[in-house]
This record gives structure tokens, C-alpha cells and sequence, in this order.
């Protein structure tokens, strides 16, 4: 599987060398079905760019944020149905992002996926304990990725957030 840390190894290619890759995991029945909304924060710009482009190619909504406050204002208003967090980002981490986010009412039941280069350990525990669903380490497969995303966005996993959302506020 080619990740994509190594598509951005290629320099200026890397956005071609994506779009070859893309049609790989683009089975039919894999694109999503309705405008499921995803949030992804990462201040990377090529990493940001290959992800949003890759997720767009599936057919979601995606809406960019390079830094946590910019993620904690975009989620309010956006309300997306999945939000993907890198751990570095300038201003605030996204271990203190993510805590924010499950912090405040109207986005707490959002889950939110951690994308990292750090190893298994103290930070990722971190990102864990604040309320991330689930790590996701760097150089991330795009087969896996399209997996998680479907995991996650299928229209039955939503409903049954919603349900379990409504019968606890009722």
C-alpha cells in the first residue's frame, strides 16, 4: 500500500500521484451516499490538501482548519458529522482541542478520529482520555482511511447516534 507520506515524498507530483491512487479504494458502493459533512484540522497545507482532496473524492463535504481554535470554531457552526484531528497544531494541541470540543454540548457528540506521527504512547493515551473515538497514525493507508471513514459515516452508524442522542435527552 502506498501512503500518503510517501505520495509527498514525490514533490510536485504528489497531488497526480494521489489521483492515481484514489480510483484504487473507489469500488463500486464505496462513495458516500448524502453530503456527510467531515471536519479536518491539520496545519500541514500539502497533508491537509492530499486529505481533504482524497476525502472529496469519496464524496464528502469537507471543511478545512489549520490550527484548534479555527477546528473549535468551525465545528460549532458546520456541525460535522466526523472530525479528523492531527495532535501538532500551532496555537492549541490537538489533545487540548479535542477536550474543548467534547467540552462544549453541540459538538461533544461528534466523533472525532486523531491523525498522528507520534508513536503509540503518552500522547496518543492523552488524545484518548480527552475523547478521541480512535488514532490513526501517520503515513495513513488510503484503503484503511476510506475503511474508517465508512465506518464511521454510514448512514446506519448515524442513525443509531441519533437515536442513542435523543432517548438520553429525553
Amino acid at each position: 500500500m502506498v501512503a500518503f507520506t510517501d505520495a509527498l515524498r514525490q514533490g510536485n507530483g504528489a497531488t497526480a500521484l494521489f489521483f492515481r491512487l484514489a480510483p484504487l479504494v473507489l469500488k463500486p458502493g464505496c462513495v458516500a451516499q448524502g453530503s456527510k459533512k467531515i471536519l479536518l484540522v491539520e496545519d500541514n497545507n500539502e497533508v491537509r490538501e492530499l486529505l481533504a482532496l482524497f476525502m472529496t473524492r469519496l464524496g464528502y463535504k469537507v471543511f478545512e482548519a489549520a490550527t484548534g481554535l479555527k477546528a473549535i470554531d468551525l465545528a460549532s457552526t458546520v456541525q460535522p458529522n466526523l472530525i479528523i484531528m492531527d495532535l501538532r497544531l500551532p496555537e492549541m494541541n490537538g489533545t487540548e482541542t479535542t477536550a474543548r470540543l467534547k467540552a462544549n454540548p453541540s459538538t461533544r457528540d461528534i466523533p472525532l478520529l486523531v491523525i498522528t506521527g507520534y508513536a503509540a504512547g503518552i500522547d496518543t493515551r492523552r488524545a484518548l482520555d480527552a475523547g478521541a473515538a480512535e488514532i490513526l497514525h501517520k503515513p495513513i493507508d488510503v484503503t484503511r482511511l476510506s475503511n474508517v471513514l465508512r465506518r464511521y459515516l454510514s448512514t446506519r452508524t448515524t442513525k443509531r447516534r441519533a437515536s442513542k442522542k435523543s432517548a438520553f435527552n429525553k
